[in-house]
């Protein structure tokens, strides 16, 4: 392994909570483009029209097509081993498990679904999900696979011209801030994962993680990212390398203690 700075992992069995983030770089690796370029482009388009409020004011048709492009790629993808990785962790341990993603793809749940499900762990999508539609009129959210056209019905008001992704766009708050808030001042371990570390408010979860004077904190990304010196302990490669050979460790030590 690549890294800056490497300890001995820690003991599972003294781990009670655990928080774990993810961005674009685990999902990457499956294939799945991420939105934004160096360019700022969101996959050609300018930001301001695809993933803005206003911007879906502005015309409508553009960003459904845009995300209905984007829904349909996420359809041609599979978990990788990064996300097995972390369901597997999931399934094993039985402590509080927060997993935290930036990514509107469903590819952990997806990678989760294969195994036994876990009363204690929970998954937040901070930025929304692609594989989901909101109702702008009774904010109701369902579960939408298919594209979402001009003509298309809503299931709870019956317009049509209602429906949008249920995607945080630029100017919206994440979703479920005070759950993640709260979760990562109780946790034991933070662990972050494919992240650039420069877009808040994810890039200060680490500080905040630290702030309670208990959790041990881990950075596992390609590069180092904008905020590794917060970090504990940093591992730079590739997530399907990494990632699975450090939840074996946690859990072969949970298996010593």
């Amino acid at each position: 392994m690549n890294g800056i700075r490497y300890s001995i992992p820690m003991h599972l069995h003294t781990v009670n909570s655990i928080v774990i983030l993810t961005g674009a770089g685990i999902s990457a690796e499956s294939g799945l483009s991420t939105f934004r370029a160096e360019n700022g482009l969101w996959c050609n388009h300018p930001i301001e029209d695809v993933a803005t409020p206003e911007g879906f004011a502005r015309n409508p048709v553009l960003v459904q097509q845009f995300y209905n492009q984007r829904r349909a790629q996420l359809l041609s993808v599979e978990p990788n081993a990064a996300h097995h990785a972390l369901a597997q962790l999931a399934e094993g341990f039985k402590g509080s498990l927060l997993l935290v993603t930036q990514n509107v793809d469903n590819l952990h749940e997806r990678a989760y679904r294969q195994r036994r499900a876990n009363a204690n762990f929970r998954f937040v999508h901070m930025h929304g999900e692609l594989a989901k539609v909101r109702c702008t009129e009774t904010e109701m959210v369902y579960d939408w696979t298919e594209d979402i056209t001009a003509q298309t019905l809503c299931p709870c008001c019956r317009e049509i011209g209602t429906l949008r992704p249920h995607i945080v766009w630029f100017g919206e708050m994440p979703l479920e801030m005070p759950v993640i808030y709260e979760a990562l001042r109780k946790c034991d371990l933070f662990i972050s994962i494919g992240t650039s570390g420069n877009v808040y408010p994810a890039a200060g979860f680490v500080a905040e993680a630290r702030a309670s004077g208990r959790a041990h904190t881990v950075e596992i990304n390609l590069e180092p990212s904008q905020t590794h010196s917060l970090f504990h302990e940093t591992r730079h490669g590739k997530a399907t390398e990494l990632v699975p050979k450090f939840v074996e460790e946690l859990l072969s030590n949970r298996n010593k203690g």
